[in-house]
C-alpha cells in the first residue's frame, strides 16, 4: 500500500514524468514541393496535409479581408517594393515624382504580424494607421499618403489608398503610372469574401486574385517572404503561420523531446520562420539544424510535433519533414473558443454568413433570434458544414442574436442588421 501511495504522490508533483508521452507520439514523413524558384505557395493543415497550391507570382497587393482591418500587405516575397511618398500629402497626387527615390526607405510587410502589412508601417498607433487615419465622424479610415511601388515585373506605379468604408468592407483606391497616365480607379467591396483572410490585387492586368484557400481550412504556409537575418532584411524562404495558429519552439532537445506545454505558445506571423535550415557553402546544398523540434497547436485545438529533415533549396523547392499528434490533446470537434464561429459581415444587410473555424464534426442547429428571444429563423446543418448563410433581407434593422448549437455546447454571436 505505501509503495502505491508514494507513487500516486509523486504522480502529483509537477514535472515528474513529463516524459510520460515519450514514444506515444506517432511519427510520420510528410512533404511538400514548392518547385524550381518556389514559384508556387503551399497551404498545410497538420491535420490532413496539402490544402493548395498557390502561384506565388500573381499579385502585387492584397488586402484583408476583416471588417475592422486596416492591413494591406504586399507580395514582398517577389520583387514588389513599396515606398511612402515623403514629398507630400495626398494633394501631391498629380506632382508626384521619383526624384531621390533611391534614398526613400522601402516598407515591407512586418514579419512578425499579418495586420502590420507594408501600408502600416508608418502607424503611430490609433487613430494613424500609417496609410490613413480614422475618423470619428464616419468610422472609416481615410488616406492622407500617397505610394510609389513597384510591381513584380520591375515597372513603377503611384497608389493612393483613399478610403476603407469600415462596415461595409468596402475600400476605394486609385493607382496610375508615375506620368499619371492609365489611371485606374478601383472600389472593392470585400463582403461575402471574408472566408479567406487576404484577397490579392494583380495591378498589372487590374484584375482580383483569389490566391488563398479558407483561413479556417489551413494551420501553415509554405512560401517566400521578407525575413530579418542578422538584423537586416532579406528574401527568405520558410513557413508563416495562420494567425490562429500557435507554436513552441524548442533547441537544443533530442527528437523524441514531447514536453511541448514547457514553454509558452508563440502566436506571431512567424514562429517556424526560414532558420531551421542553414545553407552550406562547401556543398552548396543545405543542412537542416540539428537538435530542433516544433509544436504546432492547430486551429483545431490539436498539438503536432514537428521537426524538419530535408530541404532541397530552389532547383526543386522540396521540404520533408516529420509530424504527428500528441495524444489526448485538443478534442477534434468543434471548437466553442471565442473565435470558434465567425459573423460576416456585421452590420450585416441582405445575408448573414456563418464560416467555423473547423467543418463540424456532428450536426447543429442554428438559429436567429430578436432582442426579444422570439426565434425568427431555424435550421439544422449536416456533419462537414464549413460555412452557412442566413438571408436577412426581410428582417428590421437591429439586434439579433445568431446561436449554434452542438453536442458540444451552445455559441452565441450578437449581430446587427442595418439598412
Amino acid at each position: 500500500m505505501k509503495r502505491f501511495v508514494h507513487f500516486f504522490l509523486l504522480m502529483l508533483i509537477p514535472g515528474v514524468f513529463s516524459a510520460k508521452t515519450e514514444a506515444q507520439v506517432v511519427m510520420t514523413s510528410d512533404s511538400i514541393v514548392m518547385s524550381a524558384s518556389y514559384k508556387n505557395e503551399v497551404y498545410y493543415k497538420m491535420q490532413d496535409g496539402i490544402i493548395k497550391v498557390s502561384l506565388r507570382d500573381q499579385w502585387d497587393i492584397a488586402f484583408r479581408t476583416r471588417v475592422m482591418s486596416s492591413s494591406i500587405i504586399t507580395n514582398d516575397g517577389t520583387n514588389v517594393i513599396l515606398y511612402t511618398y515623403p514629398n507630400s500629402d495626398t494633394t501631391g497626387w498629380a506632382t508626384l515624382d521619383t526624384t531621390g527615390i533611391s534614398t526613400w526607405t522601402p516598407m515591407y510587410n512586418d514579419p512578425s504580424d499579418w495586420e502590420n502589412g507594408a501600408f502600416s508601417r508608418n502607424q503611430k498607433g490609433h487613430p494613424d494607421y500609417g496609410w490613413g487615419r480614422y475618423n470619428d465622424a464616419t468610422h472609416d479610415i481615410v488616406g492622407d499618403s500617397l505610394f510609389v511601388i513597384q510591381l513584380r515585373n520591375g515597372s513603377f506605379k503611384k497608389l493612393w489608398i483613399q478610403r476603407k468604408h469600415s462596415s461595409g468592407d468596402t475600400w476605394y483606391f486609385k493607382y496610375a503610372n508615375l506620368d499619371g497616365t492609365d489611371e485606374v480607379s478601383m472600389t472593392k467591396d470585400l463582403t461575402g469574401l471574408q472566408t479567406t483572410d487576404f484577397y490579392g490585387l494583380n495591378m498589372e492586368t487590374d484584375l482580383w486574385v483569389g490566391y488563398q484557400p479558407f483561413a479556417n481550412r489551413w494551420d501553415i504556409l509554405f512560401t517566400k517572404y521578407k525575413g530579418i537575418n542578422s538584423g537586416q532584411l532579406y528574401t527568405v524562404t520558410g513557413v508563416l503561420s495562420n494567425d490562429s495558429v500557435k507554436v513552441n519552439r524548442f533547441h537544443p532537445v533530442s527528437l523524441d523531446y514531447e514536453n511541448w506545454s514547457a514553454a509558452p505558445w508563440d502566436s506571431t506571423r512567424s514562429p517556424i520562420g526560414y532558420d531551421w535550415k542553414v545553407f552550406n557553402s562547401g556543398t552548396s546544398t543545405y543542412d537542416i539544424v540539428d537538435s530542433l523540434v516544433y509544436f504546432v497547436k492547430a486551429r483545431s485545438g490539436s498539438v503536432y510535433k514537428l521537426y524538419f529533415t530535408r530541404f532541397d533549396g530552389s532547383a526543386t523547392g522540396v521540404v520533408v519533414f516529420e509530424k504527428g499528434k500528441i495524444p489526448g490533446v485538443g478534442i477534434n470537434d468543434m471548437q466553442f473558443g471565442k473565435d470558434a464561429i465567425n459573423v460576416y459581415p456585421n452590420p450585416a444587410n441582405e445575408r448573414i454568413n456563418l464560416y467555423f473555424n473547423e467543418p463540424l464534426e456532428g450536426s447543429a442547429t442554428i438559429t436567429l433570434n430578436d432582442i426579444t428571444g422570439k426565434t425568427i429563423f431555424r435550421n439544422t446543418v449536416i456533419k462537414g458544414t464549413a460555412e452557412f448563410s442566413i438571408a436577412a433581407g426581410n428582417y428590421r434593422p437591429g439586434l439579433y442574436f445568431v446561436s449554434v448549437s452542438t453536442a458540444a455546447g451552445t455559441k452565441i454571436k450578437k449581430v446587427l442588421i442595418s439598412r
